[in-house]
């Protein structure tokens, strides 16, 4: 199915006030066709995961859910770094109450709930939060010079934004908890190997690659893409008697769409299907 090329960019209105002092949004976003790319903006800060960049990241995921003509999204930092980890600086002097008052993982949340594939297209380091936030995507595409790592136990405090869970469910609990405890790293060949990424490519083409998967997922049926997506999100987080109960109620009701009868209407007639997301 071939989609337009036109290219729309945003910086969305409600954060505009936590971006006013530099007058530069965080999150860069462009839309191409049927494909988001964001990119995180604090290369200086070698884009730590400020209480406001997240905001940002939070106000855009938003509205691309409500997009209907976006049907995939790639997030990433840019060749040299991915996201370095939280905002040390933010929360040195914090204490356990104001973290709380403050709502930290809120924006995280916000994310999370994201309906849209999302393929985190990573290159340099993704360590501390700029790990948690890649495997809170649905996929990740490395270069060759991805570093990933949860080296929070080096400042004493220990992975806050899913860490833990994630890692323990990519790559097992014994190999996640010595990653936490030791605050050691992965390469991007030994995370593919370990099955926390699903493709490696030279630092000059992640992007592209990262964008063809992006192309092939948006070709397919949009309301079938969510719906397969959930059941796997929520089987992973649940039983397997609950993922099969929410599997199969998804597979039922995908026979009530426009799309399914599109999609195996062109399987028998032997052409490529056009699906409409309903």
């Amino acid at each position: 199915m071939a989609y337009g090329m036109t290219v729309r960019r945003f910086m969305p209105f409600t954060v505009m006030k936590e971006c006013a002092m530099s007058n530069e949004a965080l999150v860069l976003y462009e839309i191409q066709g049927a494909i988001a790319t964001l990119t995180l903006n604090r290369p200086k800060a070698l884009n730590a995961l400020s209480p406001e960049l997240m905001a940002e990241l939070a106000t855009i995921m938003e509205t691309l859910d409500e997009d209907d003509t976006v049907r995939c999204i790639v997030l990433t930092g840019g060749p040299r770094v991915f996201a370095a980890g939280a905002d040390i600086k933010d929360m040195a002097e914090r204490t356990s109450t104001s973290m709380v008052e403050r709502r930290s993982f809120a924006t995280w949340e916000r994310v999370r709930k994201c309906r849209k594939p999302i393929i985190a297209a990573v290159s340099g380091y993704a360590l501390g939060g700029g790990c948690e936030l890649a495997m809170q995507c649905d996929m990740i595409v490395a270069s060759e010079t991805a570093q990933f790592g949860q080296p929070e136990i080096h400042i004493g405090i220990m992975p806050g934004a899913g860490g833990t869970q994630r890692l323990a469910r990519a790559l097992g609990p014994y190999r996640a908890m010595e990653m936490v405890l030791t605050g050691n790293m992965l390469s991007a060949r030994e995370a593919h190997a370990a099955g926390l990424v699903n493709r490696v490519a030279p630092i000059e083409s992640f992007l592209d690659e990262a964008h063809r998967l992006a192309s092939e997922i948006a070709s397919r049926a949009p309301v079938a893409i969510r719906l397969a997506r959930e059941a796997v999100r929520h089987g992973v987080e649940t039983t397997v008697r609950d993922g099969l109960e929410i599997e199969r109620r998804n597979f039922y009701l995908l026979f009530n769409t426009e799309d399914q009868k599109e999609g195996m209407q062109a399987f028998i007639e032997k052409r490529p299907a056009t699906y409409k997301g309903k």
